[in-house]
């Protein structure tokens, strides 16, 4: 069973970002087949002020940023979870001005760079990085399968 929860943190509420972030999310979940873990994540869409103050604290880097991982466990963990109350995966926190200004400047869609967005947040949550080259390439060939999948490409 896949449950995502979004919040809206000094943003006005969306109905447009609720159905993006779930469509993307269910999809991540079956693709690493994690439907039957009871699983979730916590979505936080918010604002360039919060997300700065949020990266200042619990990254020590003072900038805004696009979105934040925090993921609840290690990689290797994920596949023996089974919990029978839902657990949290980990949470995502998204910049939505940020998103709507790099979607005009990679001329993407809202939709494409939010989706991204949540994709690349989730396989952060999964224990996947882009720090050394093989490992983005992974993480890489992971999102752009999901937006294939689900047919985002603008």
């Amino acid at each position: 069973m896949y449950v995502s929860e979004i919040n809206f943190l000094d943003i006005e509420k969306n109905s447009e970002y609720v159905t993006i972030i779930n469509k993307v999310l269910e999809e991540c979940f079956k693709e690493e087949k994690l439907e039957e873990k009871n699983l979730y994540v916590n979505m936080v869409l918010t604002n360039p002020n919060n997300i700065k103050t949020i990266n200042k604290e619990f990254r020590n880097i003072d900038k805004e940023t696009d979105v934040l991982s925090f993921p609840m466990f290690e990689k290797e963990e994920i596949k023996n979870v089974k919990s029978k109350i839902p657990d949290v995966l980990g949470d995502i926190v998204i910049s939505i001005d940020k998103v709507k200004n790099q979607a005009k400047e990679y001329g993407h869609s809202f939709e494409r760079e939010l989706s991204y967005m949540v994709v690349h947040g989730f396989y952060h949550l999964m224990g996947y990085d882009h720090i050394e080259e093989k490992d983005k390439i992974e993480m890489r060939k992971k999102e752009e399968n999901i937006l294939n999948k689900l047919d985002i490409k603008k």
